[in-house]
């Protein structure tokens, strides 16, 4: 698919970003939208932990799913929508940081099913540190009725 098809990709996933209520909710940022790639940052909220004072597991796979997902608007046409219909969260080091990194990229695009692979990072001084891996799977929707992208 070549760049005119994708029609104005960017502005769509900013669009449609900010339509998102639970990115919202959990103080998100889109930081980074390129073609097959994108990256969503989020600062450390106590609010956002379990009880260990840790980044809540069901955070970083919302996190995950949406920048897997919105670098999937990157690779669909302008008259489709996307939406996950499967993922797999690997857990790999506590969420303690000063903010988080969640970067999602296409692994293998096509027309109808799209995988993602996601990578989310804890942020403080020093490196950034892996903490969780993502593997997803994208249905691009056309035409359904209350689906729009």
């Amino acid at each position: 698919m070549s760049e005119t098809d994708r029609g104005d990709f960017r502005a769509r996933i900013r669009r449609n970003f900010a339509r998102q209520a639970a990115m919202e909710t959990i103080g998100a940022e889109l930081t980074r939208v390129e073609h097959g790639v994108v990256e969503i940052e989020l600062p450390f909220d106590v609010k956002l932990t379990q009880q260990h004072g840790i980044l809540h597991a069901g955070i970083i796979s919302a996190a995950l799913d949406s920048a897997c997902g919105f670098a999937a608007y990157s690779v669909i046409d302008p008259e489709a929508s996307i939406l996950t219909i499967e993922f797999k969260v690997n857990l790999m080091s506590p969420g303690r940081g000063e903010r988080f990194l969640f970067r999602g990229e296409i692994t293998k695009p096509g027309s109808t099913i799209i995988v993602a692979d996601g990578r989310g990072y804890a942020i403080s001084d020093g490196p950034a540190k892996l903490i969780a891996s993502m593997t997803g799977t994208m249905m691009v929707i056309r035409g359904r009725e209350g689906i729009t992208g």
